[in-house]
């Protein structure tokens, strides 16, 4: 019985279990970060994009612009 109480109050593995969810929030966090900035990205390129190709042309260029 002495056993089992010493194994159910041992906490050497805490440590690393709490510091390993932390990284995996903390990963998770970054990577949804970069995903949303790549798309923010890719539709200012497009934007700028769109832009560049009206210039010379009869078109109007959009009010965005």
């Amino acid at each position: 019985m002495t056993f089992i109480k010493s194994l159910w109050a041992d906490e050497c593995g805490a440590a690393a279990a709490e510091y390993a969810l932390i990284l995996a929030i903390v990963g998770t966090g970054i990577a949804l970060a970069a995903y949303n900035l790549g798309g923010a990205i890719k539709n200012s390129m497009g934007t700028a994009t769109n832009c560049i190709s009206k210039v010379g042309t009869n078109t109007a260029p959009p009010a965005n612009c």
